[in-house]
């Protein structure tokens, strides 16, 4: 007969430390496994379900936020190494119900279909732009090859990206 073990609570076996970070501009202080990903905190415990899971290795780019200003793949972070971070989701874009220009761009351009991987493109094309990886296509290309879109709208990706990064140099 299999031995069965109880599931004992991260707090109870030390597995578990306070944190405290921004998420969307809003300061959260909580308590999580120390095994736990920022893209499960944000989906799992925030409810914040625009950052997707593909992968959960890294390959695909579909859980891309901003830390800090920086893109990065939340199932590659530890929540508890967020500590003092600033983290924008797809969610913390708009302002005030104004869409952000990416995600605008992305609308203009029709540059997805099934959607799932958009929130991610959008981040990190948002990242690509600030990070002055959107001079040319081919660039763009290069930047974004971390995301991945089954449903190959790349042109139109590309296309959306340009959009802002030739609006950010007008202004």
């Amino acid at each position: 007969m299999p031995s069965q073990s109880a599931s004992v609570p991260a707090t109870a076996t030390g597995l578990a430390s306070q944190v405290s970070l921004s998420v969307n501009r809003v300061r959260r202080r909580m308590e999580v496994d120390n095994r736990t990903s920022l893209l499960d905190l944000l989906r799992e415990h925030l409810g914040l379900v625009g950052t997707k899971k593909g992968c959960d290795a890294g390959a695909c780019g579909a859980c891309t936020v901003l830390v800090n200003g920086v893109r990065m793949n939340a199932c590659l972070i530890l929540a508890v190494r967020m500590e003092g971070a600033e983290v924008t989701t797809i969610e913390g874009l708009a302002d005030e119900g104004e869409l952000h220009p990416m995600q605008q761009a992305f609308i203009d351009r029709d540059a997805f279909q099934c959607g799932y991987c958009t929130p991610g493109q959008i981040m990190s094309g948002i990242g690509c732009v600030s990070e002055g990886h959107a001079g040319s296509a081919e660039t763009i290309r290069e930047w974004m090859s971390g995301n991945i879109c089954r449903c190959g709208c790349y042109v139109r990706i590309t296309e959306a990206i340009q959009q802002v990064a030739s609006a950010s140099e007008g202004a």
